[in-house]
């Protein structure tokens, strides 16, 4: 498999593990000094990302990507991401369902614990 399957693979991983809140693949995905920047400019840790995830702060329903190319560097050990994703987030104050559309970059570096997701940076796009 190339490293850009292998990126393609982990990213759909990614996104159905938020959705499951599967904590097991997100602690092994994302990388110890996860920076991980929201589309409103809030920044996490992986161990606040991951509470906010289990505090119901970031909701997942469903997240349909919509673009996404990947382009590896420095003998495929990195690999930088972009794409476009619909996120379903669930019901609003008013019961109504709320859905975002975002394009994001993404940082994955491949070491001894394979490959990890080191950064994320999102940006709000119009529905």
């Amino acid at each position: 498999m190339t490293a850009i399957q292998e990126v393609e693979q982990l990213e759909r991983q990614r996104f159905a593990a938020q959705i499951a809140k599967d904590y097991a693949v997100l602690e092994k995905i994302f990388a110890d000094d996860l920076v991980y920047t929201h589309a409103n400019g809030h920044q996490d840790t992986k161990a606040s990302y991951l509470a906010s995830i289990r505090a119901g702060q970031s909701r997942y329903d469903q997240v349909d990507i919509e673009a996404l190319s990947i382009r590896p560097y420095n003998d495929e050990r990195t690999a930088l991401v972009n794409g476009t994703v619909r996120i379903d987030l669930g019901p609003g104050p008013d019961g109504q369902p709320l859905t975002t559309r975002i394009k994001y970059a993404v940082a994955y570096i491949k070491g001894p614990a394979g490959w990890q997701l080191v950064l994320w940076h999102a940006q709000k796009q119009a529905a």
